[in-house]
């Protein structure tokens, strides 16, 4: 049955869902950018050179509160993926899409209780503890935490992204805009493998820092361009004449 000849009863229950899963999302996006407010605070790390990661490492003087925002930021995005899943129409590319979302949201979950011990841009001491393997489990496991948010999130930026271009749902902010978010997410994320590999190297951090934060920005964005496609698909068109 075309969309546009649904009975009101049946729409009606997913347009409600729809503005759910899309608050869910909003909500996710705004608190996976808390990182933001470190230009307020005396963190005393280098937004040129450091990990976002570093922010929330155990030592930090604002560790709990970046590890609560990301603790707060994966479940959110995590139940609005699922609500989507579980709730809204869906077709096979749009699921894989939804299910990248959710692997995001799970692996920033457990990125928010993994977090890094220290700060290893900025501490030698720290990089010395970490090649030696002498840094907790949960240290050495962030690495991989890290890396499954980040493939989640770009599973489900270019799939949905895709499926909004294609017209396999009817976001039409996303089909505009998403390609130019996708495409900087995927610069920034090659920036910052390369950064990485040369930060281990011992080659400098190659504005690491920078890339890092364009890297989560792009993913912030996106989801929050998901939320607004979602919102105002929801809203009924007004019928003139």
């Amino acid at each position: 049955m075309h969309p546009g000849n649904e009975p009101r009863g049946t729409r009606r229950p997913r347009s409600a869902a729809a503005r759910a899963v899309a608050f869910l999302l909003l909500l996710g996006a705004l608190a996976y950018s808390t990182w933001l407010v470190e230009a307020l605070l005396p963190t005393g790390l280098s937004t040129l050179s450091s990990y976002v990661s570093e922010l929330a490492a155990e030592d930090q003087p604002y560790g709990t509160f970046f590890r609560t925002a990301d603790l707060l930021g994966g479940l959110f995005v995590l139940m609005g993926a699922v609500a989507a899943l579980v709730w809204l129409p869906r077709r096979a590319v749009t699921t894989v899409g939804w299910a990248g979302l959710v692997l995001f949201g799970a692996a920033t979950v457990a990125d928010s209780r993994l977090p890094l011990s220290c700060a290893p841009t900025a501490d030698a001491a720290c990089v010395a503890r970490e090649r030696a393997g002498e840094v907790p489990w949960t240290h050495a496991a962030h690495a991989f935490s890290s890396s499954t948010a980040v493939v989640g999130a770009l599973i489900g930026m270019v799939v949905l992204t895709f499926a909004a271009r294609r017209g396999a749902a009817a976001w039409r902010l996303l089909a505009r805009t998403g390609p130019a978010v996708v495409a900087v997410e995927l610069a920034a994320t090659v920036w910052t493998l390369a950064s990485v590999a040369a930060f281990d190297a011992g080659h400098g951090t190659w504005w690491l820092g920078v890339a890092q934060r364009l890297q989560l920005l792009s993913i912030a964005v996106w989801i929050a361009l998901l939320a607004c496609s979602l919102r105002s698909a929801a809203v009924p068109a007004v019928r003139r004449g």
